[in-house]
């Protein structure tokens, strides 16, 4: 079956049949040349329809001149027709037994006997149009006659179309016939020279349009390309992506071989152009992040093993005899384990956060109450700073430990960086639809240009965060994530050698019903 279908796959016809299924520019070629062939459709029914109204008003026109001749010289000699002939007029006036019948030829149809050789179409003008024609002729019957059908052709036919009015005058009937084959045979090559044009046209707008859907549709194809790129082998460097994000900036719309740089004539592909560039920038910034956050941690924990390590070759060496020596080593270690568990701890929570796959268990609870408690317990394990409160009673909807965690952040940022004897002072107020937490302290401060950076993750704002403040720097970026993820914010006021106030904002409970 298989050596079957293998000429199938490759015969032409079916090649042609999967290429305008699957390519999008054969597709928009053959709807636009649907299109434009719709439209030359419209036009030629709308020029017919206009020529024909020429055609019939130009004889309506000849029919009334001649018809006021009539009514002033009477009807012409014989000797005298041969230049109405050129004009296509012909008058009839010797024909009293059909009087009768053309008389009454509004009520009766045509002669079944005469159809065969003949097609006649009778009609009277509207009443509300027959001011607009010659009073000689307006309310006369009139009549469209068309050869036989029998052995000519329809062109045959429209050549040897015959318009016919009949005119009174006196005791005079007149049948005033005009024949419009030289006016039809303009008509109608001016009509096929539109046609051919047409034509024309459509054949060459397959190649044009393809062409010109092509160039609107490369910036497509460069994002595209581009998008496929990002998934292949080895990844891309940070500089790479910057680059890549630069690339999908540069495209031009009237140059879409340059680059992607799509300008509001382009709204689209604007839109999908900063999309992917939004895209890139999250990526680039995900893995600067990522990077950075790894090195830190590598860091951080780097410290800790080298310290154990260093105390454990200490104890190989000397400490097994040495009890000074082993008791040092035991509580450095000790010390250390503990540092490494509390960074591990604080790294998964963020990894946790990262991931939104930490739920909150929310209730609503008295703020102050909770900052009165870690207060207290803050109290029976430093000795060394003077701590002041300012609580009003304030209700919040809340994941109560995350708060309570929280709390114990910025208090102990504040001990870490206040010098001993120094104050802290806490403080729960309500401000309309929000609760404000706020810690102060009188230690060293922030510089104005490190405020913005102090809530990233590892940053260290001078060099006095070093280690042995105990710290991190996860703290406050813990800190934030969960005050946003509880809908509020921080707010940081320092200033160096004064002190720092850091103010936690969250919605106000609603009142208890």
């Amino acid at each position: 079956m298989t050596a079957k279908s293998l000429p199938n796959q490759h015969n032409p016809h079916n090649r042609i049949r999967d290429r305008i299924r699957f390519s999008i520019v054969w597709k928009l070629n053959l709807r636009l040349l649907w299109r434009l062939l719709w439209i030359f459709l419209k036009l030629n029914v709308c020029l017919v329809l206009v020529s024909t109204l020429g055609l019939f008003i130009h004889a309506e026109q000849m029919i009334g001149t001649t018809a006021e001749k009539i009514a002033q010289s009477g009807a012409p000699s014989f000797e005298s027709t041969d230049w109405l002939d050129l004009s296509g007029i012909r008058i009839s006036s010797s024909f009293a037994d059909a009087a009768s019948n053309i008389s009454t030829a509004a009520d009766t149809p045509p002669d079944i006997s005469t159809a065969a050789t003949k097609t006649s179409k009778r009609f009277h003008i509207p009443r509300g149009l027959q001011p607009y024609f010659s009073p000689l002729t307006a309310a006369e019957l009139r009549n469209i006659e068309l050869p036989g059908s029998e052995g000519m052709r329809i062109w045959e036919r429209i050549r040897n179309i015959n318009y016919q009015v009949t005119m009174k005058s006196g005791e005079n009937l007149y049948l005033i016939s005009y024949h419009p084959q030289k006016t039809l045979q303009i008509l109608i090559a001016m009509f096929a020279i539109v046609v051919l044009i047409e034509l024309i046209l459509l054949i060459s707008s397959i190649s044009s349009s393809a062409r010109v859907i092509r160039q609107t549709l490369r910036p497509i194809q460069e994002l595209a390309e581009a998008a496929r790129n990002l998934t292949r082998e080895g990844g891309f460097s940070p500089e790479q992506l910057q680059d890549l994000a630069g690339k999908l900036d540069d495209i031009n719309a009237t140059h879409l071989d340059t680059r992607i740089a799509v300008d509001e004539t382009q709204s689209e592909l604007k839109s999908l152009a900063s999309a992917i560039n939004g895209m890139l920038d999250r990526i680039n910034e995900s893995y600067r992040s990522q990077a950075r956050f790894v090195s830190d941690a590598s860091h951080e924990l780097r410290t800790p093993i080298s310290v154990i390590q260093g105390y454990a070759n200490l104890l190989d060496r000397w400490g097994k005899k040495d009890e000074k020596t082993l008791q040092e080593s035991i509580d450095a270690i000790k010390n250390e384990t503990a540092n490494m568990k509390a960074l591990v701890e604080q790294l998964l929570f963020l990894a946790r956060g990262d991931n939104n796959t930490m739920s909150l268990q929310m209730e609503r609870f008295e703020l102050s109450s909770l900052v009165d408690e870690v207060l207290r317990e803050t109290q029976m394990i430093d000795g060394g700073h003077e701590y002041t409160s300012t609580i009003t009673p304030v209700f919040i909807l809340a994941d109560k430990g995350l708060i309570k965690q929280a709390t114990r952040i910025l208090i102990d940022n504040a001990m870490k960086y206040t010098p001993t004897g120094k104050k802290i002072s806490l403080s729960v107020s309500g401000e309309d639809s929000y609760a404000r937490l706020t810690v102060q302290d009188e230690g060293i401060g922030i510089a104005p240009e490190a405020v913005p950076l102090i809530f990233d993750r590892f940053y260290r704002s001078d060099e006095s965060r070093t280690r042995t403040t105990g710290g991190s720097g996860l703290g406050l970026a813990i800190a934030r994530w969960i005050a946003e993820r509880h809908g509020g914010h921080l707010e940081v006021l320092s200033r160096l050698d004064i002190g720092t106030r850091i103010s936690l904002v969250l919605p106000k409970a609603s009142e208890a019903v």
